[in-house]
């Protein structure tokens, strides 16, 4: 078969002989299925990728949003606890018109336990954002046993009081009577302003 006697006119086609028949056939096909591979094929593919990758997102979530259901009651019930425990707290801590008469407790409490006051000083208050800290400074001096009265009555006293930043040091010429030197930040609570904004906008939204 010589090739240079065939003529390559695509419309003189149907003349050229079987194996070139053939040949161009599997080159036409080829080429059909590359294009298909190319323009029709990978983008449905890559669609496919995203899909899957999609619904492998969204079983997690549904996953996770399907465990906070089950979990539901329970979660309201943890809420409602905390909301009843910190209605609780709330009521122990001392509006602002008992504030003056809580600091006489305090010292009466460091009294009663045979403390000397050092120093008493109160400071300015820290807000929170549903409460305000009332910090006072204390110095004192007593024995051990008394720091400890001191500690423990501050706890029994019918509002929140707390006690930081305890540095106990002894007194070095009272060796013999045992008297130590303690100071310490007492810090009482009351409920601010905002928190009590907040607690009758929640009311008024329970209505």
């Amino acid at each position: 078969m010589n090739l240079s006697e065939i003529n390559w006119d695509l419309n003189a086609a149907g003349t050229w002989p079987t194996p070139i028949k053939i040949a161009a056939g599997a080159i036409v096909s080829l080429l059909v299925v590359i294009a298909d591979i190319y323009y029709v094929s990978k983008p449905q593919l890559d669609e496919l990728a995203a899909l899957e990758q999609e619904e492998v997102t969204l079983k997690t979530a549904f996953e996770a949003k399907q465990k906070k259901a089950v979990n539901l009651q329970d979660y309201r019930d943890q809420l409602a606890q905390i909301e009843s425990s910190l209605g609780e707290m709330l009521k122990q801590m001392p509006t602002k018109a008992e504030v003056a008469n809580l600091l006489v407790d305090i010292s009466q409490t460091g009294l009663a336990s045979g403390l000397e006051f050092k120093l008493f000083q109160p400071g300015a208050p820290v807000p929170k954002e549903f409460y305000s800290e009332l910090p006072i400074n204390i110095q004192v001096v007593g024995k051990y046993e008394e720091l400890g009265l001191f500690v423990s009555g501050l706890a029994s006293l019918p509002r929140i009081v707390t006690v930081h930043d305890v540095n106990i040091t002894p007194i070095a010429k009272a060796e013999k009577t045992g008297a130590m030197n303690m100071s310490a930040i007492i810090k009482t609570y009351n409920e601010s302003e905002q928190g009590g904004d907040k607690d009758k906008a929640k009311k008024r939204g329970g209505k």
